[in-house]
């Protein structure tokens, strides 16, 4: 803090607030201890409370996890061939949607050597019960709730290991900030699907990870007036499309224009595109969308 000749120093032990009349200087016990230690906010809860300091701090390891996986990306060959498998080729995309790789074998050392104890790392879980990293050999989305990552999604780039998140809430909507105030919003249900549309040029695009909406993405669909043009998986079984018209049914109860976009036999957004589809046949597919 501060030298002082004359008392200046208000403390509200009731409130746990503090004001300081000589400097202008207030707020709680935290920001007291970032103040007179010249600490951060993680630094800070550390020395008041070392348990409690991981927990608080879950979104910034996983924005220094985020970030190692994007570093990673470019520099494994199998990792670029899966996305241009799948007809993501856009550098500044790629760079945009903060994209990753998993390639296992260097996360732990990484985060330790930065200070993260492995028990932090292992309830959040981004190591696995032997230590090793959770997204082995899978791309890596992070899903954000305004500006904190609350959730990583891995796609895996075989057979071998299934699509992962994080235990915990995916969030909201993906992207929803982007796409908030249109009035006209395209939902997929996969995130390559996502890349795939922003990629042909549309931009009213946001992702459900998944059919089945939580209550949060749902409200979202609901915030105002908009149509809805659902445009989840055409696959053999029908449910894609049996989700998407049970989907319908809630938002037109709730006043919102739904429609269902109808993709060829076996199709996804994602293989629309990677199959020779283009921007105009897709907006055609707009247009003819059942009410």
């Amino acid at each position: 803090m501060h030298e002082e000749s004359k008392p200046s120093f208000y403390v509200n032990t009731r409130k746990d607030v503090f004001y300081c009349h000589g400097c202008g200087q207030g707020g709680d016990l935290i920001r007291f201890v970032e103040l007179s230690g010249q600490l951060s906010f993680r630094q800070s809860l550390a020395h008041l409370d070392p348990q409690a300091a991981p927990a608080a701090d879950a979104s910034a390891v996983l924005e220094v996890a985020s970030a190692f996986y994007r570093q990673q990306l470019d520099r494994h060959p199998e990792a670029m061939s899966y996305l241009g498998m799948r007809g993501l080729h856009d550098p500044d995309l790629i760079r945009e949607l903060e994209i990753g790789y998993a390639p296992g074998g260097s996360l732990r050392r990484h985060l330790t050597a930065l200070g993260y104890s492995y028990d932090l790392l292992r309830h959040l879980g981004l190591l696995n019960t032997n230590g090793s990293d959770a997204f082995y050999q899978r791309i890596v989305f992070p899903l954000r709730q305004g500006e904190h990552i609350v959730n990583l999604y891995g796609r895996s780039i075989s057979t071998a290991f299934p699509h992962r998140f994080l235990s915990g809430s995916k969030g909201g909507l993906y992207a929803w900030e982007k796409v908030r105030h249109c009035s006209e919003v395209i939902l997929v249900e996969g995130l390559f699907d996502y890349a795939a549309l922003r990629q042909a040029g549309f931009h009213n695009v946001t992702c459900s990870l998944g059919t089945h909406l939580n209550t949060d993405q749902f409200l979202q669909l609901c915030e105002g007036l908009r149509t809805v043009y659902l445009t989840f998986d055409f696959d053999g079984n029908r449910s894609g499309q049996q989700a998407a018209e049970q989907l319908a049914h809630r938002l037109r109860a709730k006043g919102i224009a739904a429609r269902r976009v109808m993709l060829p036999e076996s199709h996804d957004p994602n293989s629309f595109f990677v199959q020779g589809g283009d921007a105009l046949q897709f907006q055609a597919l707009l247009k003819d969308a059942q009410r």
